[in-house]
């Protein structure tokens, strides 16, 4: 798996079913990535690409590990495009 590769086509799936925020950094909820239809086509593993993500600093969430159902509501940021 190449995460590098993961992460970038995060930021495209991002920016796909995001909408800019007030700051103009496209957002959009974990439930809604994570019930995308593509996005299950794509990511094997799409909380460890999150927080790979997250971890570089390209995207921006509260908490450590997100769920599916837990944390659905909870705002993905992109950081960097």
């Amino acid at each position: 798996m190449n995460v590098a590769h993961e992460v970038e086509l995060l930021v495209e799936e991002i920016k796909r079913l995001g909408k800019p925020g007030t700051d103009g950094k496209y957002e959009v909820t974990f439930g809604t990535i994570f019930n995308d239809d593509r996005c299950a086509n794509i990511f094997e593993a799409l909380v460890g690409t999150l927080k790979a993500a997250k971890k570089k600093k390209i995207v921006h969430y509260d908490g450590e590990l997100l769920l599916q159902g837990v944390h659905d509501s909870v705002v993905v940021t992109l950081l960097q495009s």
